[in-house]
């Protein structure tokens, strides 16, 4: 008596043996050219460099073959692009692993490839060769057939003891024996000589070429599967579908990673021609595809198939999914860029395809800001969708369907479904899902939000380097729907699957998830590729800050015309990609990555200094004092302190120029035309290894770090321990070098040791440094502690030279502050999070994210670590620390070897963080007030626009998208959790017009109210 499991494994070695059969002939292709010169089947490419061209000018089906039974199967050596010309028109075919025989339209045709010697992941393929070019005669009947018996076995695989089960296997062991197979000894071999099994024998006699099946088993093939698809018929009666998945073609490309940029191109024409073909030939099938930057590449290289794409779009069949231009990282953007992802992406789907989208989609990104429910909400998207939570190592999140609650309160109802992931080598699991019984059936177990709504939405094609679904897939769907016991498949769009989820959510109520959705795991992402990291951080500020100063150009009357930086935006916006920013792609990409987020700093900059020419010759008056135009781009009033290009009477001469300071602050978005500064009244003052102005007296150790830094103001100790300790950590994660950090690194360090040199580089008025030089194993580490004259903050100055594999370097602050939780700066707000590790969920949070400053506050002082451009943090009892550098080898060898160079600061500050100048020291830093040295006249201060009332954040002052030539559009934000009302004081003939959303559309009159970490839009029209 066979057990379930062995009768099972006997059915499956049974379909191998069918699947033997399923070609009845093959006819090679031949006459092959690589780049012009003739190459056979089964020869090495000549070369493997790049991307190369084989071709095959003519072919055709031979005589007898029925077309509808004839198959194409190209296998070039590599992925690549397959275009069959027919003469009076052409299709074309991705080619990799999974997409290799292809219908036919005509029986004459021509054949060419453009190809890489890549396998799907990115790997190498050291030996390319022209593997297979043949057209292949199906038997058809038999193709059938094993494919319903294959989900037979599945089905009854994947139901365990259930009762359905066993009659499945009954049902499929009586197919099995109905079919009758050939006997005869030449004519099996023939046949099995193909097998795995005969394959591995010492030899194998020679044998005659294979026969194709004789009409009499064609017709027990045919007896058999009608006999099987009554049984089914059957048994659906008996044991009726138990739920529902909603599928949708799914193909996540990711935009780079294993592959530069240009090879993300190639993929995205390659699927998407897959998969409008599939389209064409399935009705019911739909697809999702997201990111407005992806669709914009397929237009500017192949217009013809963009204008196929648009009209799938058009039928409902393909869905622009998403709603922004690349599904990008969500823990290190910061708020204006979530908005201008939304922008541009909700607008250029509404332009080309004529709608926009209701769902967030974003299936891989590692971890979400709480900022973004509000925002989702503000750009129409009233959905979410993720399965990257399911990737949690220490505790499984708990939902599946629920509201999820941002910091406002706003909240988008979210759904993810859990596929597991089996490695990269199938292309499977995760987001990129299958369509076998085994595999439909767990995914429906684990869905846990069944009891809200009996349906999962379930993403069926390879995925992260593209490929999308297979035609099996879709005839496996079509099987599917007639089987019993399992989930009902049923192709669906992602927007009508969330407008039944909201339906029953309203009626039932599912949980609410209020905060971020931290993902434990990837926590070293927040520092791999930090040279990326500072200039996407400076892109994102220079960026918004030559729309400021534009703006206040306009309003002044001096700017004309407006600037151009879209090609500006677009750069940062399509690095900010959830593999580009988080630091874990191949080294070529950070090359290109790099330089294309140094020329938006360069845009910008260049915006910025014509707009101050501008704005000097309207307001500076011309005179002929030598001075200053200076522009606060941010609302936080801020002192006096500017690096100048150039000598201005009264500067001091430092590394980067000339440093000035005053103690006439420069209110938010004022325009201030200054004769130079006389020295301040109370200098920055620096000796031996101290430093002292009004505010600080900071005592350097001997071993580099800091003794002590006395707030004067306060007359206490802002330090526990010594502060700044640089700690190189040992880095080895278990798995996912760039990705991955383990908590134990804090045991496997040693602290950086004594300097080689301390010495004193400037010594005030403005401001007062000392120099710091280390080794670091064969690193170089040099850091300039600054104090500025009119201010509390501490700067690190940092430059780096590295040349270490697999280390984390880290600041270390103990604090003399003692507080139960930390707070970090997000997006468009903050996150509390504690400091203590009681629970398994405060363990797994040993590495956080933080924008601009981490703060630890007890009631009356605090202290708040700022930096310009990195985001890994830890928060432990009284302790702050910031991730410097980290330096894995995989998937880039060299990842952040070099020179870098970045600032972070201490802060002490009376009161709560925000009333201390925590937000206006942050802002300072990463964007220093604008100056240009100039000849004015009469000292003028102008503020064009001025910001009153409740404390606020400026997120933009910018040209609207569309609309009235000369409006603008003025983004603010509450960012600490506070209410109240602003007050807007515009220009003499300026109005606020109305509020819009984040989309640019008016919703209504001017409110001027504010709940907690609330964003708000106005229009301001002449």
């Amino acid at each position: 008596m066979l057990t379930r499991q062995q009768r099972i494994d006997g059915m499956r070695d049974r379909l191998g043996e069918l699947a033997l059969w399923q070609d009845r002939a093959w006819h090679d292709l031949r006459g092959w050219e690589f780049e012009g010169v003739p190459i056979e089947l089964g020869a090495p490419w000549p070369r493997r460099e790049g991307v190369v061209h084989l071709a095959l000018r003519s072919a055709r089906v031979p005589d007898g073959w029925p077309l509808p039974e004839t198959r194409l199967e190209v296998a070039p050596g590599g992925e690549g692009l397959l275009r069959v010309d027919y003469g009076g028109g052409s299709r074309a075919f991705g080619l990799d692993p999974w997409h290799r025989r292809f219908p036919l339209q005509e029986p004459e045709f021509a054949l060419s490839v453009e190809a890489v010697a890549r396998l799907p992941f990115g790997r190498p393929k050291l030996s390319p060769r022209l593997d297979a070019a043949r057209l292949v005669w199906v038997e058809v009947g038999l193709v059938r057939l094993l494919r319903r018996l294959r989900l037979v076995v599945g089905a009854a695989a994947g139901l365990g003891d259930d009762d359905a089960a066993q009659g499945l296997i009954s049902a499929a062991e009586r197919a099995l024996a109905g079919v009758d197979l050939p006997s005869a000894s030449e004519t099996y071999i023939a046949r099995a000589a193909g097998s795995r099994r005969l394959a591995e024998l010492w030899s194998l006699p020679a044998v005659a070429a294979p026969e194709p099946l004789p009409e009499a088993s064609r017709e027990s093939v045919r007896s058999v599967d009608a006999a099987l698809e009554g049984d089914l018929a059957r048994l659906w009666g008996l044991f009726p579908p138990r739920g529902r998945l909603a599928l949708t073609g799914h193909a996540h490309i990711d935009l780079a990673w294993l592959w530069p940029l240009e090879e993300a191109g190639r993929k995205t024409l390659r699927t998407f021609h897959t998969v409008a073909d599939l389209l064409e030939r399935y009705p019911e099938m739909t697809f999702a595809h997201s990111s407005g930057e992806a669709y914009e590449l397929v237009r500017e290289s192949d217009p013809g198939l963009f204008e196929r794409v648009r009209g799938l779009v058009g039928e409902d069949r393909w869905e622009a999914a998403g709603g922004m231009w690349v599904e990008p990282d969500m823990n290190m953007l910061g708020g204006e860029s979530i908005v201008r992802q939304l922008l541009w992406g909700q607008c250029w789907f509404e332009r080309e395809f004529g709608a926009r989208h209701r769902v967030g989609w974003l299936p891989d990104c590692f971890g979400f800001t709480p900022a973004l429910p509000q925002l989702l909400r503000g750009a129409g998207l009233d959905g979410f969708f993720t399965t990257k939570l399911n990737w949690s190592e220490t505790n499984r999140f708990p939902y599946d369907l629920f509201w999820w609650e941002g910091l406002d309160g706003t909240r988008v109802l979210a759904h993810m479904f859990r596929n597991e992931w089996p490695g990269l080598e199938r292309g499977l699991g995760a987001y990129n899902g299958d369509t076998s019984p085994e595999t439909l059936l767990r995914v429906w177990a684990e869905f846990k939000g069944r009891f809200v709504h009996p349906e999962s939405l379930y993403t069926i094609g390879y995925g992260d380097g593209g490929g999308g679904p297979t035609a099996e897939m879709v005839e496996e769907v079509r099987e599917l729907a007639a089987f019993p016991a399992l989930p009902e498949p049923v192709f669906s769009r992602v927007d009508a699957l969330f407008e039944r989820l909201h339906r029953s959510a309203e009626a039932v109520g599912p949980p609410v998830w209020s905060g971020e959705l931290y993902l434990e795991l990837h926590r070293g992402t927040l520092t791999t590729q930090g040279r990326t990291k500072r200039l996407h951080r400076r892109a994102e500020h220079d960026l918004v800050a030559a729309e400021v100063v534009a703006s206040l150009g306009t309003f002044l009357g001096v700017q004309s015309p407006p600037p151009d930086l879209r090609r500006a935006w677009r750069l940062l916006l399509r690095n900010q990609f959830h593999d580009i920013l988080p630091g874990s792609s191949i080294g070529e990409v950070y090359r290109q990555a790099n330089a294309e987020l140094g020329e938006a700093v360069d845009t910008a900059g260049r915006v910025i200094d014509m707009s101050l020419q501008d704005i000097a010759a309207g307001v500076g008056g011309g005179g002929d004092r030598p001075g200053l135009v200076v522009v606060n781009p941010d609302l936080s009033e801020r002192p006096l302190r500017v690096v100048l290009p150039e000598p201005v009477p009264g500067a001091q001469e430092v590394q980067e120029g000339w440093a000035l300071s005053g103690p006439q602050p420069v209110a938010g978005l004022e325009v201030a035309a200054l004769a130079s500064n006389r020295a301040p009244s109370l200098p920055a003052t620096a000796e031996g290894r101290r430093l002292e102005n009004a505010w600080l007296r900071v005592e350097l150790a001997e071993d580099g770090t800091l003794r002590s830094v006395y707030d004067k103001r306060a007359g206490r100790e802002a330090l526990a321990g010594p502060g700044n300790q640089l700690w190189a950590c040992v880095d080895r994660p278990r798995s996912g070098d760039a990705w991955d950090l383990e908590a134990s690194y804090a045991g496997q360090g040693e602290q950086v040791g004594v300097p080689d040199a301390i010495e004193v580089v400037e010594d005030g008025p403005h401001r007062a440094a000392i120099r710091l030089r280390w080794r670091c194993r064969s690193s170089a580490i040099v850091q300039t502690v600054r104090l500025w004259a009119n201010s509390p903050r501490l700067e690190f100055a940092t430059e780096l030279d590295w040349h270490d594999r697999r280390l984390l370097l880290k600041a270390r602050f103990p604090l003399a502050v003692r507080a139960a939780r930390a707070t970090f700066e997000t997006a468009f707000g903050v996150v509390e999070r504690p400091t203590h590790r009681n629970t398994s969920w405060d363990q797994a949070r040993f590495e956080v994210a933080g924008h601009r400053f981490a703060d630890l506050s007890e009631p009356g002082y605090g202290v708040a670590l700022l930096n310009d451009g990195r985001y890994g943090h830890h928060a432990l009892g009284n302790e702050l620390g910031l991730s410097l550098l980290r330096s894995p080898h995989y998937p880039d060898p060299f990842a952040d070897e070099g020179r870098h160079e970045f600032t972070y600061a201490l802060l002490p500050h009376p009161g709560g963080w925000l009333e201390g100048g925590v937000l206006m020291g942050a802002e300072d830093l990463n964007r220093p007030l604008l100056a240009l040295a100039c000849r004015v006249g009469a000292e003028t201060r102008v503020r064009p626009l001025a910001v009153e009332g409740l404390p606020l954040g400026l997120a933009a002052l910018k040209p609207m998208e569309t609309g009235a030539e000369g409006s603008l559009a003025l983004r603010l934000y509450e960012p600490q959790g506070a209410r109240g009302t602003a007050r807007l004081d515009l220009p003499e003939g300026w109005r606020v017009a109305a509020c819009l959303n984040l989309l640019e559309d008016e919703v209504g009159e001017p409110e001027l109210g504010f709940l907690p970490f609330q964003v708000r839009t106005y229009l301001l029209t002449r």
